[in-house]
């Protein structure tokens, strides 16, 4: 379908001119945390900041009790993003989806280039999967979440967690990074002009990755050898998104291998419109279909 008017004016309304030669990611960072557009996420029985080792964590509770967990990672091409850029979706989900959300500030690069942040992301999702007491959380029910590159995270942090036999609920993928190529249909037709670019997107990729083999599952898990065994996925595209492709090729190649997945892309909208309910109306309609999901697998966890 066409792009979305909410899209288009949007598009409009961020349009600043031409992009700056070598992107300052400082400037990227205060951009990030000003943005108006994620709104103000529902107040919650219990919020708590705390630290897994030298990595920040937000803890979230809509009730007390024992919950199910979502360790929830943020998008912003490994570079951007925080846990208050977070805040709002990771209340949402955690109302929505009745579970606890732990949120996890990871290191970003450049200061922290790859494999931080996976590291990071993999150290907070066992504690919680392995402390379960500590957070209030049932046993054997976590799922990982994230959006963007925090979708990516999301992804790899659940093939090492099989690797490890550390068994988890559910992988919420949203607008997710899964492959490192930069040579999809999707990249090439909207690489410019729809958000994010394939000038910024190949400017994030070479801050994170360094001298790393930019083909290493834990970078591009569509690159993975064995994508069998892993948790149910939910996988959420947009139609006018570069990653679109390589979003829904991760998610034939995880039902080829036999794991259960469900796909969804929503016509018409840009990449990560699901973190902008202020502006998008399909991004509440995208998150309360995966919190349905997240609330469903939770169910059959428990049965």
């Amino acid at each position: 379908m066409p792009l979305h008017p909410q899209a288009v004016a949007f598009l409009k309304l961020m349009d600043t001119g031409a992009a700056p030669a070598e992107p300052d990611v400082e400037a990227m960072r205060a951009g990030t945390r000003a943005n108006p557009y994620r709104g103000v996420g529902p107040d919650l029985a219990e919020t708590e900041d705390g630290a897994v080792g030298d990595v920040p964590i937000r803890i979230y509770r809509p009730e007390s009790g024992t919950l199910p967990a979502l360790v929830y990672f943020h998008g912003g091409g490994w570079a951007i993003g925080d846990l208050d850029t977070a805040d709002p979706m990771c209340r949402r989900l955690a109302a929505e989806a009745g579970c606890a959300v732990v949120s996890v500030g990871y290191r970003l690069a450049p200061e922290d280039p790859f494999p931080a942040a996976v590291e990071d992301a993999y150290a907070v999702t066992a504690d919680v999967a392995g402390n379960t007491g500590r957070y209030g959380v049932r046993p054997g029910a976590v799922a990982v979440a994230g959006d963007s590159a925090g979708g990516n995270l999301a992804a790899v942090t659940a093939l090492r967690a099989r690797d490890e036999g550390l068994p988890l609920a559910h992988q919420l993928l949203m607008c997710p990074n899964t492959d490192s190529a930069l040579d999809s249909a999707s990249f090439a037709e909207f690489g410019e002009g729809y958000g994010l670019s394939a000038a910024t997107m190949a400017w994030f990729f070479g801050h994170y990755i360094g001298y790393a083999d930019r083909f290493d599952p834990r970078v591009a898990p569509l690159r993975a050898a064995d994508l069998s065994g892993l948790p149910p996925a939910t996988v959420l595209t947009a139609e006018y998104d570069i990653l679109r492709d390589e979003g829904e090729e991760y998610a034939r190649a995880l039902e080829a291998a036999g794991v259960p997945v469900e796909l969804r892309r929503h016509d018409g909208m840009i990449h990560n419109f699901v973190t902008s309910p202020e502006v998008f109306d399909d991004a509440v309609t995208a998150r309360e279909w995966a919190a349905s999901r997240l609330r469903q697998a939770f169910d059959r966890e428990q049965r």
